[in-house]
């Protein structure tokens, strides 16, 4: 006679050997490869969803946060002369967009939203399967610019200003510079430790939490993104930002983004499992 099985809890985990975890390939071909793409528990025998699909996503996510940069700015603009009001509507817009956007195409196409964002998750996860490839990481970046030149233009037609006039805000100067990279260095830090250590799901809502202190905190405003900074080029509101200024923010926000993925390495890889407070369920791995 067989002694029966008592049976599993619900929602408890089933009985067997946890599978291995690498701390630094936080991309999965099943979620677009991206830091940010981990939301909730992922279907790792589901085939991915097509490129198409996936390019879409990111244009559509990208040009609806750049409409919400440029069009808060524009609502802010028309409600109050209030300087500091005015700024803390469009980081707090900017902030609950992300979130939701994140956290919306994370599944179909991991959420990045930022060529930044793409360029770490090609960078952590190459040489491996999980990788996300050259190709498509190149594709990504160009469906994202796209997006936020279209978001900008789209957001101007709606407040009833002219579409696509270049920014006569100048932002060039080396503590705007140092702000940039600062900004951005923290985003990439964010996302991409946040992934290391198997805190996944809470990455929408801490990129979101950052985006408001940097914009706060940071003497460049927080731009932290190479393909909205240049859609913020063709609107002349407060929100924008000079084509002579371009380069020097893109710049700084790739020599931040660079700090940022070299310090999750330093600090997160292969410690994720000996932090004393890091007993992680099968939600919160990556």
């Amino acid at each position: 006679m067989t002694t029966p099985v008592p049976p599993v809890p619900p929602g408890a985990p089933l009985p067997g050997p946890t599978p291995p975890t690498d701390s630094l390939a936080i991309v999965s071909r099943s979620t677009a490869s991206s830091p940010a793409a981990v939301t909730g528990p992922t279907d790792r025998t589901a085939a991915p969803p097509p490129p198409g699909r996936r390019l879409a996503a990111e244009l559509v996510g990208t040009a609806l946060l750049a409409l919400v940069v440029v069009g808060s700015g524009r609502q802010a603009d028309a409600l109050t002369s209030d300087a500091g009001l005015r700024f803390l509507a469009n980081a707090g817009a900017a902030a609950a967009a992300l979130t939701v956007l994140i956290t919306l195409f994370g599944p179909v196409s991991g959420g990045h939203l930022n060529p930044l964002i793409t360029a770490g998750a090609w960078w952590t996860g190459r040489g491996t399967p999980a990788g996300l490839p050259l190709r498509e990481a190149v594709g990504y970046a160009a469906a994202q610019t796209v997006g936020a030149v279209a978001g900008t233009g789209l957001a101007d037609a709606m407040f009833g200003h002219p579409v696509f006039r270049l920014s006569a805000v100048p932002r060039g100067n080396g503590a705007l510079w140092l702000g940039e990279a600062v900004a951005t260095g923290t985003l990439l830090l964010v996302v991409t430790g946040a992934t290391a250590a198997g805190r996944g799901r809470l990455v929408p809502a801490l990129v979101g939490l950052w985006v408001v202190a940097a914009c706060w905190a940071t003497s460049s405003g927080g731009f932290a993104n190479p393909a909205v900074t240049l859609g913020r080029a063709l609107t002349d509101g407060w929100t924008g930002i000079a084509p002579g200024s371009v380069p020097g923010f893109v710049l700084a926000q790739c020599a931040g983004a660079a700090a940022g993925l070299g310090l999750a390495a330093l600090l997160f890889d292969g410690r994720e499992d000996g932090w004393s407070g890091s007993s992680r369920g099968v939600s919160d791995r990556p």
